[in-house]
């Protein structure tokens, strides 16, 4: 799942629109709107399986509560059987995923609404206020994030069998403190798609096919795009590619400064889409965390 998400189609975002009659704005309401769309049909599909092996799991547990012994060597039989079933194929993934999510934050505000949010941030941390403060900072992101919950397949199935076998010898404590431990074992994969730097892809693309035909809407959706890079960079989206903030910001001059003269600029347009590109699927981070 590391990269299944890194080359979002963003060239298609007009739909049937006609281009000269889209303004910037819906540019990047139609390119939020096909980010989301492609996340979630880019949702890894959850290992039914897998699933029912972390249920009976936490079934297990219950049942062990209840000092329903028998039930609960049933449900862990039934666990483990689940798990040898995918355990039998030689092309069995080291994670199975049991729950697959996708959520949505757009923020709303310009870049003057962020520096003043992160003064008040600074000055609430100042005054020892870490909880309002982290309140706040939850809203500054504009991101898509694609979480997946799998299950270890190198080591769940073998804790389960321990727990069997502690069943089996009356260790009821000892097979609780397993099962427990298998559950916590579960590996929590975030993807995180910073929404300014799709828009500005968007609207570079946008400008790169009407600067011959309309130059006045082609300088706004490129000024509207330069204004999307600085709000990802205001919201600390940043990447580990050799491609910067100032780097985009110089080749959009010489893109502006082109149209306004010869307006020969598709090779600065090619150039520009690929640092761009380059720039937003290294910035787009893969965070693997305990469940």
């Amino acid at each position: 799942m590391k990269r299944v998400l890194l080359s979002l189609a963003v060239t298609s975002l007009l739909c049937t629109t006609p281009i000269m009659a889209v303004t910037s704005a819906e540019i990047g309401k139609n390119a939020v709107k096909s980010a989301k769309s492609e996340a979630s049909k880019q949702q890894l599909k959850v290992v039914k399986e897998a699933v029912t092996a972390v249920f009976l799991t936490k079934k297990v547990l219950k049942d062990l509560e209840k000092e329903d012994l028998k039930r609960a060597k049933n449900d862990l039989e039934s666990a483990i059987g689940k798990l040898e079933v995918i355990l039998a194929h030689k092309d069995a993934p080291l994670l199975l995923p049991i729950d697959s999510i996708v959520r949505a934050t757009e923020y709303s505000g310009d870049l003057k609404s962020i520096k003043n949010s992160l003064e008040l941030v600074n000055d609430l941390l100042d005054s020892g206020k870490i909880q309002e403060a982290r309140r706040l900072l939850s809203r500054m992101q504009s991101e898509i994030d694609i979480v997946t919950i799998s299950l270890p397949l190198a080591s769940y199935p073998q804790a389960l069998k321990l727990a069997a076998k502690y069943l089996q010898e009356n260790k009821l404590e000892e097979a609780k403190d397993i099962l427990e431990m298998a559950l916590g074992t579960l590996v929590q994969n975030e993807i995180v798609i910073p929404l300014p730097l799709l828009k500005a892809e968007a609207l570079i693309d946008a400008a790169s096919k009407i600067a011959k035909s309309d130059k006045k809407e082609a300088l706004k959706h490129i000024d509207s795009a330069r204004n999307e890079l600085k709000i990802a960079k205001a919201l600390g989206y940043t990447s580990s590619s050799d491609t910067t903030y100032k780097v985009l910001d110089e080749a959009i001059e010489k893109i502006e400064k082109e149209i306004r003269g010869k307006n020969r600029a598709e090779k600065l347009f090619e150039e520009l889409i690929e640092k761009l590109k380059e720039f937003k699927d290294k910035a787009i981070k893969n965070i693997d965390t305990k469940k």
